[in-house]
């Protein structure tokens, strides 16, 4: 069985650093897209930052020169690096992969999901 499992999160004062975690099991995070959302109650939930097949990092606007994702093949987990955290990052945030599946598609898998909230 595929599954993400997330850890990390919790409360954090504004101009502070969290880390979140991801760990697979069943399946292999090296060479797949993996993601990072999150989302706020009332709002939709949205892509945050990105890790490309190829090891490229893209990220939102919002969380730009704030926030670093990385992955580490060895121990099979990607993390999300949050600093100078701001009220508005506050939400649930996740962690997504795009798993290509033998012998063609792709399986998506999302961890379970962890609130962080920052104080003011």
């Amino acid at each position: 069985q595929v599954q993400l499992v997330q850890s990390g999160g919790g409360f954090v004062q504004a101009g502070g650093s969290l880390r979140l975690s991801c760990a697979a099991s069943g399946t292999s995070l090296s060479g797949n897209l993996i993601g990072w959302y999150r989302q706020a109650p009332g709002k939709q939930r949205e892509l945050i930052a990105e890790i490309s097949g190829g090891g490229s990092t893209n990220y939102a606007g919002s969380v730009k020169g704030r926030f670093s994702a990385s992955r580490d093949n060895y121990a099979n987990a990607v993390y999300l690096q949050m600093n100078n955290m701001e009220p508005e990052d506050s939400a649930v945030y996740y962690c997504y992969a795009k798993i290509r599946a033998v012998p063609s598609g792709y399986l998506e898998v999302w961890g379970q999901g962890t609130p962080v909230t920052v104080s003011s």
